[in-house]
């Protein structure tokens, strides 16, 4: 195959992508485990349809450092920053520790403290490509675990150059009184260099860019921006993941921010998904279908101790949560690509054949994340996040108002009532809430308002008002139910969140809000205006527009469940909607 052209790889890989991905997907194995099967099919120890995946390895390692890009836009500095903590705390701590832990076994199985050295820091790193993308194809990113995960994996590539340089320092080929130190300066003065850049030259550039209308152009510049970047921050001996991290971050509050990421995550898609296949490509099977003991030995052995070493790490940091910690220790259990380069710049410290055995460790290591996370997803997360439910906090309090959900819509609600000097109290079922706002000095309590219990202890005998905020409806049905039940007293205002649910609660006697109602009103009376429509004769129409839905409401959700007979109010209602607002609209100024 070496010896066709660039077309003919080109349809190899795109068919090994869309023909195996789609199956695993469907399978529920995910398509990171897809792709590098694929690779080990067309690679040279599958059909040998692709023999030198070196080549486009390279190539496609320009994913990784698109995706670090796209994760880059997701976190201003400030995000950055308050991630410090868990990037060099946790990140350090795990590099070292496993640096140590695995330099000491390979010493007491026989090899040399060099070889033993190297073996640790290879094993030490995990792989940005296959930790980020599983966690962010299975929406696990945002959470603690996935967010200490990250963390540690950007320290990760704060370390390449470290490691680099004691490789070079143990190397019998270089000689310690020629190695430059200024490396680091160099590096340091980049990394200056980049961030007085971004916030002066890089949005002033981005908006003359833009403002040419050539969208190619653009999508040229955001290309030509991040492998600027990342040949800079090689140059300097970083790694060009970190390097294109960066620029994202110093990008993430920028106004093309959205531009950018519509822009390069095609590309990103496509390249990764051709670095896995590369991976899966690399797996010496020759070597596995000789010594598979041992090679399947090495591998599961570096990721149950990278593993069990990680879980206690996240559990010392404050991840506490079994879910999270369990997460966190799964997604970094695999060795990294940088395995490869380093294990490949220690020709002269490593024999070969043990080289080629820890190259095959590190590939097999890399197949087991996907499955790992598969197994995590479907039978280790429910059962932690089942043991885990946190006990409801105790409300020290009983206020007139009980407001139970404080998320965008209850949190305006209560800040209402405060402005008229109303005490709320305030429960939500989320604790990821709960904590967020009492950063921001509100007053809020961990409970789950459907349980009478709760209610009890949030002082619903001597309220006035329970207002119903949550946002799922069968939670907030069983609270109005409750609430009806034992606290014939309370008045209840409830959200809905659509006109099923209105009909329901219209029914039960019980104050509805529509939850987008009054914005859509809003929206409509501005549309009008903009439209040419006086101001008085705009609000006048959405004012009778309000009185006539909610006069229908009351008359259709006694037919709720005959939808023939629905179909038939709605349809007359429309008619004399028309007829109404016809009168109501004064016409165009």
């Amino acid at each position: 195959m070496q010896d066709h052209g660039f077309l003919h790889q080109a349809l190899i890989y795109l068919a090994a992508g869309v023909i195996v991905v789609p199956v695993f997907k469907r399978l529920g194995l995910g398509s990171v485990l897809g792709y590098l099967i694929a690779g080990v099919a067309i690679g040279p120890w599958g059909l040998s349809l692709v023999s030198a995946p070196e080549a486009i390895l390279q190539i496609a390692e320009f994913g990784v450092v698109l995706l670090l890009f796209l994760v880059g836009l997701e976190l201003n500095p400030t995000r950055v920053w308050q991630l410090r903590k868990p990037i060099f705390g946790m990140g350090a701590t795990q590099v070292l520790l496993t640096i140590a832990v695995v330099a000491v076994a390979g010493w007491a199985l026989g090899l040399s403290p060099k070889v033993a050295l190297v073996a640790g820091m290879g094993f030490a790193m995990s792989s940005t490509a296959i930790g980020l993308a599983t966690l962010q194809e299975k929406n696990l990113l945002p959470t603690p675990g996935g967010q200490a995960s990250f963390s540690v994996l950007l320290f990760q590539d704060l370390a390449v150059i470290p490691l680099t340089l004691i490789l070079a320092l143990i190397s019998p080929a270089q000689d310690p009184e020629s190695f430059e130190w200024m490396a680091t300066a160099r590096a340091i003065g980049l990394i200056v260099l980049l961030i007085v850049a971004g916030r002066f030259l890089l949005r002033p550039v981005l908006r003359y860019i833009a403002n040419t209308g050539q969208r190619e152009i653009f999508v040229g510049f955001a290309l030509f921006l991040v492998m600027g970047i990342a040949a800079l921050m090689e140059w300097v001996g970083l790694s060009a993941a970190l390097g294109a991290f960066l620029g994202g971050v110093l990008l993430a509050d920028s106004e093309y921010r959205h531009q950018l990421e519509l822009d390069i995550e095609p590309f990103k898609g496509l390249l990764l998904g051709l670095f896995f296949i590369a991976v899966g490509m690399s797996v010496d099977m020759g070597l596995f279908a000789r010594t598979p003991v041992l090679v399947l030995s090495i591998a599961f052995g570096i990721v149950a101790v990278k593993a069990l070493m990680l879980y206690p790490i996240s559990k010392t940091f404050g991840f506490c949560g079994r879910a999270d910690a369990t997460l966190f220790a799964l997604s970094l259990s695999q060795v990294g690509e940088f395995a490869f380069v380093l294990f490949g710049a220690a020709g002269s410290i490593v024999p070969r054949p043990t080289l080629d055995l820890l190259n095959a460790a590190v590939a097999v290591s890399m197949l087991s994340t996907p499955l790992l996370m598969m197994l995590y997803e479907r039978f280790l997360a429910p059962r932690f996040l089942q043991v885990e439910e946190r006990a409801a906090d105790v409300i020290d309090e009983t206020n007139p108002v009980i407001i139970a959900g404080f998320g965008r819509f209850g949190q305006v609600v209560q800040r209402v009532l405060a402005g008229m000097k109303i005490k709320a109290t305030v429960v939500d079922h989320d604790p990821n809430q709960i904590e967020l706002v009492r950063r921001f000095g509100s007053k809020a309590y961990y409970g789950d308002a459907t349980r009478l219990d709760l209610l009890e202890a949030a002082g619903a005998r001597k309220a006035k008002l329970l207002v119903v905020a949550v946002d799922d409806t069968a939670s907030a049905m069983r609270i109005v139910i409750e609430a009806r039940k034992h606290f014939h007293h309370l008045k209840l205002v409830v959200r809905a969140y659509s006109r099923t649910d209105a009909f329901e609660y219209s029914e039960m006697g019980v104050s509805t809000v529509r939850e987008t109602f009054g914005s859509a009103l809003d929206a409509a009376e501005i549309a009008l205006q903009d439209l040419g429509y006086a101001k008085i004769a705009a609000r006048r129409v959405v004012t009778s527009f309000r009185r006539h839905d909610e006069q229908s409401l009351v008359t259709q959700a006694k037919h709720r469940k005959d939808t023939k007979k629905l179909i038939t109010l709605a349809q007359q209602n429309r008619q004399d909607l028309e007829q109404l607002l016809a009168t109501e609209a004064g016409g165009k100024s």
